[in-house]
């Protein structure tokens, strides 16, 4: 279910990444890029990935992370229809390193923490 809410996300963020302050959909305010999937990113990676580990086994909990990545290189590359999603600017980076840094760190936390065993009867 979390690999599932990755994906969801990762299509998500795909798609808002372009977003700009331009007149047009959004408010104008200088043409500036609104990273709002960015700022999405940072929040809910890391999160899937801490719930991942609370829930299943350490070992599984970075396949949010992997499932989000995944989908972010398949359709950002090749696209739907063969359309290029990802942008070739700073905004794919920041998309990249807002995603997975944070959960490559919370996946490191939860793979470093000693495994909670029951009280000895």
């Amino acid at each position: 279910m979390l690999a599932g809410d990755a994906v969801l996300l990762a299509v998500l963020e795909l798609f808002f990444l372009p977003l700009r302050l331009d007149g047009y959909v959004l408010p104008r305010l200088g043409d500036l890029p609104f990273l709002v999937s960015v700022l999405l990113a940072v929040v809910t990676t890391p999160w899937l990935v801490t719930r991942a580990a609370a829930l299943v086994s350490r070992r599984l909990a970075g396949v949010p992370l992997a499932a989000w990545l995944l989908t972010l290189l398949v359709l950002g590359a090749g696209g739907p229809g063969g359309d290029v999603v990802l942008l070739v600017d700073w905004r794919t980076l920041a998309l990249l390193g807002a995603g997975a840094l944070p959960a490559a760190v919370a996946l490191g936390n939860s793979l470093a923490r000693k495994p909670t065993r029951p009280p000895a009867s």
